[in-house]
Formats: structure tokens, C-alpha cells, sequence
């Protein structure tokens, strides 16, 4: 994602062995080309007291909303993406070219998509369009608070057939399903798990926080030109974005492995914003759905992957959690020569029957028997 989780899960995937899951990127169907578009959101104030006077949120939509006859809008699909990535990282063959096109899951002619970029990230609101250290620090509710906002206000959105996203995206889901359990006909969360962020998955990005915030060049913010620390938070990102069978893969020698990072790392150090992504992998800080999962009251299907190193399925916390979801349900992909660790949740051909299932299973009671009906 500008890295993908991440556009740099992107990079690592292209990068790792992305040519063994695109073999069939031939036969990937046709979708129609994104409109773009911003909302502006007047003085919105964050959780931690700061107001912007202009957040705007960036948005690429794909179909038409489609109301019944009470003006409810029934064809909408939420996607949300992962931390430093945006609504741009949907747009490839692996993605979009399995769900968008004419038969397939998402099929753009029957429902509206709507890929926003989030607050902090793409083109939407976020410290290195100016404000830098002073950008107001956002966390996952104010991500989805502003999300409401921008489909319920800005787009006409009243209701959503079905809300997914993969890593950030995907955490946030179950967030959704909690703030707003009637919104939604159907939830799908990719790689995430339904707990706080601790252990591991906390420290990696204590790390990169620490690295940038004890960087001297930092200059509390106000940089003009990125500092050496933005280098550790690459190398960071590249570690924990795949499986280590691909990284030793791509890396068989001690010069491989070199050349490897280096690339990655300068590649990523053309776009990365060392105070953009420092407040990325902090806006977790206020997540945790574990107390309120009950609440959550449409269909929830997780997917996971078994190599998936920032939510490993050996701590045995989706399986527990889920059980406590109504209408929840879990599977935890095998590890393959097609999965790529953390990256997987990108890969659709990986899951997709899967969300046919869901979107089968959560059919509304006045689409059975339609024409509309999945």
C-alpha cells in the first residue's frame, strides 16, 4: 500500500514470488476504471481533544449506490486498507481483477465500492501535508468515525451490504461492527485479530516509534529532508510484511539479503514520510474490540493466514474470541506457495469463495428470491 499492509506489502509481495500467484493474472477479469473524489469533514475533533478545521478524506468508488424503495441504499461495499497503505492498493489484478469484474464476488455493475484512504494516509488528511508533529493524534476511532461520516454524509451511504478491509482495515472492521452493528449487512476482516494491539505486534511498532522520536535528525518533526531513521522503519516493515520461507527464498546469501533490503529500503525511502508513518503504526493505540464483541450482530467471517507473522494463529486468539461473536465465523488459510505471509489478505483467489459464502449467508430477507440475490 504506498507500502501494502501496506503499500510496502505491496512492494514485498512483487518482490517475494508475486509471479507464482499471478500465473492466471490473464484471466483476471475487467473492472471499471475508480472515480476519485475528497470529502471535506469541517472541524472534526479527535478522540484526544485536537480539532482539524478541514479533514479531508480521499475516496475511489467503483459502481453506483443502488436504494430501495424506502431509500435505503442495499449495494455498497466498504474496503478498508492497511496501515501506510490507501484505497489505491485495491486496484490490481490480485485484487480487484478476482472481485470487480462481471460475475465475480464484487461485480461492479451490481455493487457500489467505495475505497477511501484513510486518516493519515494517501491522499487524505495527514502530518507531511504540513503540520507534521502537530497533526492532531488520531486513533482507529477516529479512523472510522470519519469513514461514517464520509459514506452516511458525504456519499449518501445509509447502509452497507457488506464492510471489509484487510490488516488496519481489517482490525477496524470489528470496530465497525461494534460503533455501528445495524450499518452493515455482512463484515469480513482480513488479517487482523480481535484483541489489542501487545506482545510482538505492539513492540515492532515501538520500535519503529522509538526509532524515529530518538532520531536527532527528527528535529521533533520538522525535518526537511527525511531523517536516517525512516530506514528503520522500512527495514521494520520489510521483516514482519512476509513468510520467512519467501524471505530466504529471495535472500539465499549474505549479499542477497543485502541487496534485498537495500532495494526495498530505497524504493520506499522515494515516498515514506518518516512522520507519516510513525502516526500510522501508533493509531492502534486505542484498539480493542475484545469487550464489546457480543455487540456485534451481523454475519463476521475472519480470515487469517496460517503464516501471517503479525497475527500468528499459535497464540490461539481468533479462535477463542470468535466464539463470542453471534454470528462469527473463522478459517486460518494454509500455508502455501500461494500465501504470503501478512500479505495474503490482498490475495483474493485466496479467500474469495469464502466471501461468496458470507455474502450467500448474509443475504437480506427482501433480496431472497430477487434477481439481486448472490
Amino acid at each position: 500500500m504506498r507500502m501494502t499492509f501496506f503499500l510496502w506489502a505491496v512492494r514485498l509481495l512483487m518482490a517475494s514470488g508475486l509471479a507464482l500467484v499471478l500465473g492466471g493474472q490473464a484471466a483476471a477479469a475487467a473492472y471499471p476504471t475508480p472515480t476519485e473524489g475528497d470529502y471535506v469533514i469541517k472541524n472534526f475533533k479527535f478522540t484526544s481533544g485536537e480539532t482539524l478545521p478541514e479533514l479531508r478524506i480521499h475516496y475511489r468508488t467503483v459502481g453506483k449506490p443502488v436504494k430501495d424503495a424506502h431509500g435505503v441504499v442495499r449495494n455498497a461495499v466498504l474496503i478498508g486498507h492497511g496501515t501506510g497503505g490507501s484505497g489505491a492498493n485495491f486496484i490490481r489484478p490480485e485484487f480487484a481483477g478476482e472481485l470487480f469484474g462481471p460475475g465475480q464476488p464484487l461485480d461492479a455493475t451490481r455493487f457500489f465500492i467505495v475505497m477511501p484512504d484513510g486518516i493519515g494516509h494517501g491522499k487524505s488528511s495527514k502530518p507531511s501535508d504540513g503540520l507534521h508533529a502537530r497533526f492532531p493524534h488520531y486513533g482507529y476511532t477516529d479512523m472510522v468515525g470519519s469513514l461514517f461520516r464520509l459514506l452516511n454524509d458525504g456519499l449518501g451511504v445509509n447502509h452497507a451490504r457488506l464492510v471489509m478491509g484487510t490488516s488496519m482495515g481489517g482490525m477496524q472492521c470489528w470496530v465497525w461492527g461494534e460503533q455501528y452493528p445495524d450499518f452493515m449487512d455482512a463484515l469480513l476482516p482480513l488479517a487482523s485479530l480481535p484483541t489489542q494491539v501487545a506482545g510482538r505486534n505492539r513492540v515492532w511498532r515501538r520500535l519503529i516509534i522509538d526509532a524515529v522520536r530518538n532520531d536527532p535528525a527528527w528535529d521533533g518533526g520538522e525535518y526537511r529532508s527525511q531523517p536516517p531513521s525512516l530506514r528503520t522503519a522500512a527495514e521494520m516493515l520489510w521483516l514482519v510484511g512476509s513468510n520467512p520461507v519467501l524471505r530466504q527464498q529471495e535472500a539465499l546469501t549474505v549479499a542477497q539479503a543485502d541487496h534485498v533490503i537495500d532495494s526495498y529500503v530505497a524504493d520506499y525511502m522515494k515516498t515514506g514520510d518518516a512522520n507519516d508513518i510513525m502516526y500510522a503504526v501508533d493509531a492502534s493505540h486505542d484498539y480493542d474490540p475484545g469487550p464489546g464483541l457480543e455487540k456485534i450482530r451481523a454475519p463476521l467471517l475472519a480470515v487469517n493466514s496460517a503464516d501471517d507473522l503479525v497475527n500468528p494463529p499459535e497464540l490461539g486468539i481468533l479462535q477463542s474470541e470468535i466464539k463470542r461473536v453471534p454470528h462469527g465465523r473463522a478459517i486460518v488459510v494454509p500455508f502455501s506457495d500461494q500465501t504470503r505471509g501478512h500479505g495474503s489478505h490482498t490475495i483474493a483467489k485466496l479467500w474469495k469463495a469464502d466471501l461468496e459464502q458470507l455474502l450467500r449467508d448474509s443475504t437480506p430477507a427482501h433480496e431472497v428470491g430477487s434477481e439481486v440475490r448472490h
